[in-house]
């Protein structure tokens, strides 16, 4: 398949937007400002397929952001959300489905005991840091420069519109850096609260970065010493690499969890899980929203989580994402590109060595929309269980035209 970059009811959608919207798009999705041709709306989605509005077809490797974990329209999750909303979503209070995915939650994350359920990432990221305060009567914050915990003032990635005292309690230091953390440490006295961490190193346009165990394991020391709590934000990898939260295999298990993205397979859910010792802070603490308690999304929840247990998802995941990397190394070196590959293979990032203004990666992706392939030049991507080999395999047979499209660029 070969597409126009000419999306003409993408552009009359857009004009109508920016008539009635801010900029037309607003936040991390507003993906124009890639380049021309970047569709913003879509219509439909399937598999590990979406559709824009013009009608074109592609093999997605963003995977709405991430939430896409199993497949867009997954019969069996789609069906459990939707006979919930058949007897109805939003009450007065919830359903069984609460008690049921809070349970299911304990059982499956390694270092939970409760859990607490909202809608969106930033929900659950500043609900950790409301009741690691209120657990330790502290107030700083330490978090990783660079790090993306979400879009309100205290960790907004933008300062338009955020005072000085919203960011009063935040202290930087650098991912992976022991001395640095010490430093942040040392600066925050004695008015530590928490440690916040993401999963893996998965700042923008940067290489990626896997935590390093021994790093991991200094912060717990140091929560474990001054009574902190140390924060795993796994919104973005939550489930995708571990139903057991993604620091289990490095056996280092947080006081604090965010989820959010993957754990519905797309239904707008997210969740705070959270050890004994943070019980009573979180029982204290008013952190709530008129759509927190429906009951589709935990239904979706619910039998996402049993799929990935019961199933090899995630083990299928990795392998594709595994052909994926390995693909695209070797049609990198047939067109005399030097690519580097960081991240778990299950969330890809690709970026060009001597590439700083991502002239060679923007142009890159665009040829590859032109070929049917959904990449993005400077976030991490993601993977689904609904990728197969032949998929995968047509990607890359896109991808290597994209690449001789732009070999002019090799060195230039």
């Amino acid at each position: 398949m070969e597409h126009s970059l000419n999306n003409s009811r993408d552009s009359e959608l857009l004009a109508r937007a920016s008539k009635v919207v801010p900029n037309g798009m607003w936040g991390h999705m507003a993906t124009r400002a890639i380049g021309p041709g970047y569709p913003q709306f879509f219509s439909k989605s399937d598999g590990c397929r979406v559709w824009d509005a013009e009608g074109n077809e592609y093999i997605d490797f963003m995977c709405a952001w991430g939430p896409n974990l199993l497949g867009y329209k997954n019969a069996e999750v789609d069906a459990a959300a939707l006979a919930e909303i058949a007897n109805g979503d939003i009450n007065n209070g919830p359903t069984e489905k609460m008690v049921e995915l809070a349970e299911l939650f304990v059982d499956t994350i390694d270092y939970a005991d409760w859990a607490l359920f909202q809608k969106n990432g930033t929900d659950a990221t500043t609900t950790c840091v409301t009741i690691a305060r209120a657990t330790t009567g502290k107030r700083k914050i330490l978090v990783a420069r660079g790090s993306y915990h979400g879009a309100v003032p205290w960790c907004s990635p933008s300062v338009v519109g955020v005072t000085t005292e919203d960011r009063a309690h935040v202290i930087l230091f650098d991912y992976n850096d022991a001395t640095s953390l010490d430093e942040a440490v040392a600066a925050a006295g004695d008015d530590l609260a928490a440690i916040l961490l993401t999963a893996f190193r998965h700042d923008l346009n940067r290489d990626q970065e896997m935590p390093d165990p021994a790093f991991l394991r200094h912060a717990r020391s140091i929560c474990d010493k001054t009574g902190a709590a140390l924060i795993l934000d796994d919104v973005r990898a939550g489930f995708r690499l571990d139903v057991r939260g993604s620091w289990a295999k490095h056996r280092v298990k947080p006081d604090l969890g965010a989820y959010s993205k993957a754990i519905a397979n797309g239904w707008p859910l997210a969740a705070v899980a959270g050890s004994r010792r943070m019980l009573d802070g979180a029982s204290k603490i008013f952190t709530t929203g008129s759509f927190w308690y429906g009951s589709a999304s935990m239904a979706a929840s619910i039998k996402t989580i049993g799929i990935l247990k019961e199933t090899d998802a995630l083990a299928h995941i990795e392998a594709m994402g595994a052909r994926f990397r390995d693909g695209f190394a070797s049609i990198a070196k047939g067109h005399g590109f030097v690519l580097h590959q960081t991240g778990p293979v299950q969330m890809p990032m690709l970026r060009f060595q001597d590439d700083p203004d991502l002239r060679i990666a923007n142009a890159f992706c665009a040829a590859a929309l032109r070929y049917g392939i959904y990449l993005h030049p400077k976030h991490n991507m993601f993977l689904c269980s609904a990728h197969q080999a032949d998929d995968i395999d047509q990607a890359l047979e896109a991808a290597d035209k994209a690449m001789k499209d732009i070999a002019h660029l090799r060195g230039a």
